[in-house]
């Protein structure tokens, strides 16, 4: 191109222009080749590193973006540093309004109440006492005729009573045992007779056999030959009384003293005999050898009067009717006390007595196929109980009924009520405090029991919803008034709030809070009192 200018004519230079068009042209076109190409290869490297590029932007907008906020953000240390210290205010606490109450705080076990372990009278059981069914699971609960347990093929039939069973109850027993299970038995409908009377008589022997009948089981049997001795009794009893009915008709047929025929002689006799005496002692002269022998013989007929039948006597068969009486008599008691032997009767090991029904098994030790040794199962009262201890001087603040509250798992408060303070023993002298919790539903009771929670029990509380202040808000006055001052603009102005004082009657005192009423001013819940400036 150099050549081509240094070589050209003066006449070509009127073509320059031309051919500098054309070559423009030509250098344009070049130069816009070029252009596209790089752009091009521009293109393929931003496609080909599209990820690093995108980073790399992004780095440089972060790296620009700091700087700007360098220049205009500031910490809070260097804010606190750089700022004026603010103006002090009035420190206030809103009036509360509600019921306040002063509170003995305690932690409390949430269990089932009165745990005792059971033990099964065995020792009447003739062989080795083993359990054969009937075994509760835990949880279960025991009411009055419920099977506690079932022994060598014999139930434990559970009443109520707190006497443990000790002997045998049957016909001719005495004692507070027979007064317990004929209460027991009145409780559950039976009629065992008057529970007044400690004698186990034929009243009670036949509730014993309801009771088997109602538990669904056979009547204990009785000792063994009991029915044979019976049946014998009664044979006895059979011949005693025939031997006396054959008495009663010898008796009855004996003929006892003189006929009338005889009778009727003898008093002929004496007539006759008085007679001829009184004729000798009319006549003249009087024969007196006569009149001896006539008064013998009125003598003797008077004495043979006498006499008259005296030698047929019944006496023997008298005897003989008074000794089968006797031995009918005999033969009946014996038959009364074999009877008596072969009524039913209950076995202290078939029954259980528990006090304040129903009852949970809350554990059971016993095992179907064993030997029933020890503690059959642990059981407590159906309902749950809290427990708890204080010290003697909270203690001392309580008294039965009162009333307290715990939170359950859902953080929901739930009543409960003081069943119970029991005086401490030993160096701590802490009270136990037992408390009966209101109905709690079978979830609640799942949830809750076996934890332990916070009670809260009011030792003294307002009648109804009061107004509190903190103690701090109260000040006294120049006449020894109580008083407390009411913020009535913004507290953050400090000196500058208007503020009013209102003359109080303090009330109920808590660690947290006093109960105020105004006397002397307004004074309303959410008002803002003065607590520290």
């Amino acid at each position: 191109m150099a050549w081509f200018q240094r070589n050209r004519s003066p006449r070509q230079d009127d073509d320059t222009t031309g051919l500098d068009l054309v070559l423009s042209d030509v250098s344009r076109e070049e130069s816009a080749s070029v252009s596209a190409s790089w752009l091009s290869g521009v293109a393929i490297v931003f496609h080909r590193n599209k990820i690093f590029w995108i980073v790399a932007a992004a780095a440089g907008v972060s790296l620009v973006a700091g700087l700007l906020l360098g220049q205009f953000l500031v910490s809070p240390a260097d804010a606190a540093a750089d700022a004026e210290p603010p103006a002090p205010g009035l420190v206030t606490v809103p009036v509360e309004y509600g019921q306040l109450s002063n509170d003995v705080t305690i932690r409390g076990e949430v269990a089932y109440a009165d745990p005792v372990e059971v033990r099964v009278e065995t020792s009447s059981i003739s062989g080795p006492a083993v359990v054969t069914g009937q075994v509760p699971k835990e949880g279960t609960e025991l009411e009055a005729l419920s099977i506690a347990l079932e022994v060598a093929g014999r139930p434990v039939i559970v009443l109520p009573g707190e006497l443990p069973a000790y002997r045998t109850l049957q016909v001719g027993l005495s004692g507070p045992d027979v007064i317990q299970f004929k209460t027991a038995a009145r409780t559950i409908g039976i009629d065992a007779g008057d529970p007044a009377d400690p004698l186990f008589g034929l009243d009670a022997a036949n509730a014993v056999a309801t009771l088997y009948s109602n538990a669904g089981y056979a009547v204990p049997e009785p000792e063994e030959g009991s029915a044979e001795a019976v049946r014998a009794a009664q044979e006895s009893v059979r011949a005693a009384a025939q031997s006396l009915l054959t008495a009663q008709n010898d008796l009855a047929m004996t003929p006892v003293g003189a006929t009338p025929v005889e009778v009727r002689e003898a008093d002929n006799a004496v007539a006759s005999a008085r007679r001829e005496l009184a004729a000798a002692q009319n006549s003249a002269p009087q024969d007196s050898l006569q009149i001896g022998n006539l008064v013998d013989a009125l003598e003797l007929a008077e004495l043979r009067r006498q006499q008259v039948g005296s030698d047929r006597t019944d006496a023997q068969q008298r005897a003989a009717v008074e000794a089968a009486t006797i031995q009918l008599t005999q033969m009946q008691e014996e038959l009364a006390r074999v009877e008596q032997a072969a009524l039913p009767a209950l076995p202290a090991g078939e029954v259980l007595y528990l006090s304040e029904l129903p009852r949970r098994v809350d554990a059971v030790t016993a095992q179907r196929g064993s030997i029933l040794e020890g503690p059959a199962m642990t059981v407590s009262g159906a309902t749950l109980g809290l427990s708890g201890s204080a010290a003697e001087a909270d203690a001392r603040l309580l008294k039965v009924d009162d009333k307290a509250t715990f939170d359950l798992s859902d953080g929901t408060a739930h009543q409960a009520t003081i069943t119970a303070l029991v005086p401490g023993d030993g160096e701590s002298q802490r009270w136990t405090i037992d408390l009966q919790p209101d109905p709690l539903t079978p979830e609640q009771i799942k949830e809750i029991h076996g934890s332990n929670v916070r009670v809260s029990i009011a030792v003294g509380a307002t009648d109804g919803e009061v107004l509190s202040v903190p103690y701090a808000a109260l000040s006294a006055g120049p006449g020894g008034e109580t008083r407390v001052e009411v913020a009535e603009g913004d507290p953050r102005d400090g000196e500058k709030t208007n503020t009013r004082l209102v003359v109080v009657r303090s009330g109920l005192a808590t660690p947290g809070a006093v109960e105020v009423t105004p006397v002397d001013g307004e004074l309303v819940e959410g008002d803002l009192v003065v607590v520290g400036k």
